[in-house]
């Protein structure tokens, strides 16, 4: 038998999967340059945001925690050896739900903001994709906020 307490946790999870989920798969996409690899990280960000949900103070905002959630996944799916071994990659006709209205000039954008080192391109896609502030990009990268500047 169902606790409310475990009822609202589903509902609030439901409700996180379907605001967040496609812009969350979206950054995996790019971070790990592969599809099935993102949908993985993904479902274990959840997972994490499920179990971590009656600690989650509001320090932040949910997609600012959900996505600090998902970029650690990321990291340390990308710090496994069989990771560096293989060539990932992801087509941009394969990301989900491509941008509207992208056009040649932003997909060639795209294509350089990604060949990038790591740390920058992280503060790019943070602040220009999801709309992040620097505070929010510094708390869920895990420095401080004058390195995002």
């Amino acid at each position: 038998m169902q606790t409310d307490e475990t009822r609202d946790r589903q509902a609030a999870l439901e409700r996180l999967m379907a605001q967040y989920g496609t812009a969350l798969l979206r950054m995996c996409c790019l971070y790990l340059r592969d599809y099935s690899l993102a949908e993985d990280a993904v479902q274990e960000t959840f997972l994490k945001a499920y179990r971590g949900l009656p600690k989650f103070r509001g320090d932040c905002s949910e997609k600012t925690w959900l996505i600090c959630i998902a970029v650690n996944i990321c990291k340390t799916m990308m710090r496994r050896p069989w990771f560096k071994i293989t060539r990932q990659s992801v087509s941009w006709e394969t990301l989900p739900l491509p941008a509207p209205n992208a056009d040649e000039e932003a997909i060639e954008l795209t294509q350089e903001v990604m060949k990038l080192p790591p740390k920058q391109r992280e503060v790019i896609l943070l602040y220009y994709y999801h709309g992040l502030t620097g505070k929010e990009i510094a708390k869920a990268l895990g420095i401080s906020g004058a390195a995002v500047s």
